[in-house]
């Protein structure tokens, strides 16, 4: 039978990836997405949800039974604007979406998380990111992927000047990026987009994480 796939974060750099290649994916019939405002993109096989993150209660008229949630959501401490705020985006939000699926029996969760991520980090983000990866591991999934990617390349729809130049740093020190440093090498959104339907696809059960290119 055909999947359904969820995806949380469509607008975003790998999320948007995530559903063109779903849409285009023939093992699945239907994907649906969360968004704030409609997108103008139309597909047969689209379905649009437009919903407040603050209010997951709203959902149940809405979704039917989900085979692969992918979750993409996530922002900047400079662009959220403070740690509260990022916390409440980057775990709550996240947090809510996953207990939400699993109560659901959603067969697979699949989360971008990052490099670094430690709940024992001294950096914030890098704590802020160990810290969801581990409470979704305490749910009902048969399947949890964590995804751990360096500096996402592509298009973004905001200019990010730090990140810009990360970019241009790693991809100029990347031939010297070997062994156990390879995980740091800037990676394409599609890229991840492409490992992450894969894995979905491919049976695997527990805890899975991928780090790097």
């Amino acid at each position: 039978m055909k999947r359904k796939a969820f995806v949380a974060g469509a607008t975003g750099l790998v999320g948007k990836q995530v559903m063109y290649k779903l849409l285009e994916n023939n093992n699945y019939d239907t994907v649906y997405v969360l968004v704030r405002r409609t997108m103008e993109i139309k597909h047969p096989k689209l379905q649009q949800i437009v919903f407040d993150y603050s209010n997951f209660e709203t959902l149940d008229s809405s979704v039917p039974p989900i085979d692969d949630v992918f979750c993409c959501l996530g922002t900047t401490m400079k662009k959220a604007g403070s740690k509260e705020a990022f916390y409440q985006v980057d775990f709550t939000f996240v947090h809510e979406l996953a207990k939400y699926f699993s109560s659901k029996s959603a067969e697979n969760f699949l989360l971008i998380s990052a490099i670094g991520a430690d709940t024992q980090s001294s950096v914030y983000y890098s704590r802020v990111k160990g810290e969801i990866e581990n409470a979704v591991s305490k749910l009902n999934f048969k399947g949890y992927f964590i995804f751990r990617p360096s500096f996402l390349m592509g298009d973004r729809q905001e200019f990010r000047l730090g990140e810009k130049i990360g970019i241009v740093l790693a991809v100029i020190i990347s031939p010297f990026l070997v062994g156990s440093l390879k995980k740091y090498k800037p990676i394409h959104a599609a890229v991840v987009a492409n490992n992450m339907i894969d894995n979905a696809l491919s049976g695997k059960k527990g805890k899975v994480v991928i780090e790097g290119e």
